[in-house]
């Protein structure tokens, strides 16, 4: 049997200052889970999985994540992981948890 694709969104780490980013459908990274591109076919994640590779310079480690389509339109994650990194680093209050 065939496995049915499920919704992606391609999520990365910024080179520079380590925060977790997703590509949008601005065809750019940002910092917003509910900004990123959902991906509803497996060609066109597999294409962008590519060409954030080739991004060496700005993106560490991209890969596809299991989201879906929230009640507001944007993405949101699946999976506890996921939901995890959208809040930054854990360690202490920085970056996206100092901001809220």
């Amino acid at each position: 049997m065939v496995r049915k694709f499920t919704p992606k969104v391609l999520t990365a780490n910024h080179l520079i200052n380590g925060d977790v980013i997703y590509w949008n459908a601005d065809d750019r990274w940002v910092g917003n889970h509910g900004e990123a591109l959902l991906i509803d076919d497996e060609a066109t994640a597999n294409a962008l999985l590519a060409q954030a590779q080739s991004q060496p310079e700005i993106a560490v480690g991209p890969y596809l994540a299991n989201a879906a389509r929230g009640s507001a339109g944007g993405a949101v994650p699946t999976h506890f992981r996921e939901e995890f990194r959208t809040r930054g680093p854990s360690n202490y209050q920085h970056g996206k948890q100092a901001e809220a």
